[in-house]
């Protein structure tokens, strides 16, 4: 084995000194000294360079070696190891610097890409001056996916009365700055009930008429319209959210954050959390077969052999979707309707066709419904119950879909 004084000895000719383990210190015809791992794997010899002498001790480069020949052991090769890692960190620290991308640079990159389509240069101007003026100052420097309702209204208050008009538009052009944002990859989005949240914490004030119907798809016509989903040209993860979210009911918010932790395919339900229900109680939704194909078809994609783990729907970037991804699915095929508008798709014909109770449908779309004793009953009774509702509502979904099939035939 080497020792201190004899690697840094200066009279050493130029060749491959050992020092065990497959450690070598290589010095060059130039007199440079570096540190070489040297192993053989699947009959086949290679070297890895450990570093220089200058960057390295001989300690140091001893536990460099040892951490690679464990790499080896484990039958990987750590040259190929190393690039991987390397790749991964290189990825990590991209998907960081989009990550911190702030409030104020995606308004500008946002202003940048679409100002040539106002209608004039002063319109223009103005989009983001409204923005420099009151939001920057509050929240312009934190990362976009940072920026919550709380700093938004504190942005928004001063002038929510006063100046009626400029603050509707100022949270128009926030909220349009934070989806650019999620569609960019820089954060995650907000989802519709989180912006609804945020003006019923702000003052009522007659001289705005800021109103936000959530447009609700005629029951009859959903079939269609998921079977024209699962035809356009969206990526498979969208559209089997977007279908997953139509047969549970359920929120967008609680889908495109739900982990496959919370479901049970054995027993066909989805165990949502206190911590993610907006009446902060455990939801437990039955899964239909439609919707547990519709999972089937996720886990699929993921072609892995390990049991699937965390975000069940996420998107290229590992990370929740966008409720604005679905938005902008269902503009460009040319509808006008809200994802949370299928929740009152659902409960009108739950009562209009399936003639169910108002109850039912209520503790389906996890409403809180009459006092402490009546809540405990519907948790422990109506699960089973359910089941048969979300049954028939998938029953429904797809008979409708088909004669939506064979009249636009017919037509042809």
């Amino acid at each position: 084995m080497l020792t201190d004084p004899a690697v840094r000895a200066k009279d050493k000719p130029p060749g491959y000194y050992l020092d065990g383990h497959g450690l070598y210190l290589q010095v060059s015809a130039s007199g440079s000294r570096s540190w070489i791992f040297r192993y053989t794997l699947n009959k086949k010899t290679r070297e890895m360079g450990m570093g220089s002498l200058d960057d390295f001790s001989l300690a140091e480069a001893r536990e460099r070696t040892r951490r690679y020949r464990q790499i080896l052991a484990d039958g990987h090769d750590p040259i190929e190891y190393r690039r991987e890692e390397k790749a991964k960190l290189q990825a990590s620290q991209l998907e960081a610097n989009r990550r911190g991308i702030t409030f104020s640079d995606c308004a500008k990159e946002y202003h940048e890409t679409n100002k040539d389509d106002w209608k004039n240069a002063k319109h223009a101007a103005q989009w983001i001056n409204t923005l420099s003026t009151y939001a920057f100052p509050k929240f312009g420097d934190l990362p976009v996916g940072e920026v919550t309702r709380e700093h938004m209204r504190a942005a928004l208050l001063p002038i929510w009365k006063e100046k009626a008009e400029t603050a509707s538009r100022v949270l128009q052009r926030i909220r349009t700055v934070i989806n650019h944002g999620a569609a960019m990859g820089y954060c995650d989005g907000l989802d519709s009930e989180a912006w609804d949240q945020l003006k019923k914490s702000l003052p009522k004030n007659s001289k705005q008429r800021v109103v936000e119907h959530h447009a609700s798809c005629p029951y009859s016509e959903v079939g269609t319209l998921l079977l024209a989903v699962s035809r356009s040209t969206s990526g498979d993860v969208v559209k089997l959210a977007f279908a997953f979210i139509v047969l549970t009911a359920a929120r967008s918010g609680e889908v495109r954050n739900a982990v496959w932790e919370e479901i049970d395919l054995d027993a066909r339900c989805w165990t949502i959390p206190k911590e993610r229900m907006k009446a902060g109680r455990e939801h437990t939704v039955p899964l239909s077969d439609a919707a547990v194909r519709v999972l089937q078809a996720v886990a699929k994609l993921r072609q892995s052999d390990t049991q699937p783990s965390g975000l069940i729907f996420k998107n290229l970037q590992g990370h929740a979707l966008s409720d604005m991804t679905f938005t902008q699915l269902l503009r460009r095929m040319g509808y006008d309707f809200t994802m949370h508008g299928f929740r009152a798709s659902f409960r009108t014909w739950g009562a209009d066709i399936a003639h169910y109770e108002h109850e039912m449908l209520e503790v389906a779309l996890s409403h809180v419904v009459g006092d402490a004793t009546v809540r405990a009953y519907h948790r422990s009774d109506m699960v089973e119950k359910r089941r048969k509702l979300m049954d028939e509502w998938a029953a429904y979904l797809a008979q409708t879909a088909e004669e939506g099939e064979s009249k636009s035939e017919e037509k042809a």
